[in-house]
């Protein structure tokens, strides 16, 4: 999928959407946000020294495991973040890089769905970590 395909899964827009490419295969959602170095989330992490922050690369995990829950996640409905669990920070993110994201779910009780993941730079892991979701709306 591309950027417009996915804002057919992903309610998020502008500077929000944090991938440029998704896929899904065999259960496992591959996603892969390319750093530009413009970002927001950069201009103050860290002043000439630029790290994305753990927070974006686990919402950028978060929206790469969308795609899994795309036939749950019909119009008027939102998948969002219940719970983060051993997230672990390996290694940081820096502009230039290209983060690319490996997830699947591991159980569902619908709303809930309880996933893993990894978001890696040139395969080399920066973060690994379970999280879930419940999807909310109509």
């Amino acid at each position: 999928m591309n950027r417009e395909e996915i804002k057919k899964v992903l309610p998020h827009r502008d500077d929000m959407l944090l991938l440029d490419e998704l896929e899904s295969k065999d259960g496992i959602a591959v996603g892969r946000y390319h750093v530009r170095g413009d970002e927001f989330f950069l201009r103050g992490h860290f002043p000439g020294k630029p790290i994305v922050p753990g927070v974006i690369l686990c919402e950028i995990l978060a929206q790469s495991a969308a795609v899994l829950m795309k036939d749950e996640m019909t119009e008027g409905k939102l998948a969002v973040y219940t719970g983060l669990n051993n997230v672990k920070f390996r290694s940081p993110v820096k502009p230039g890089d290209t983060v690319e994201t490996q997830c699947y779910i591991k159980r569902a009780k619908h709303p809930f769905y309880f996933a893993e993941g990894k978001v890696t730079v040139d395969g080399r892991l920066c973060v690994s970590a379970e999280f879930s979701f419940a999807i909310t709306g109509d």
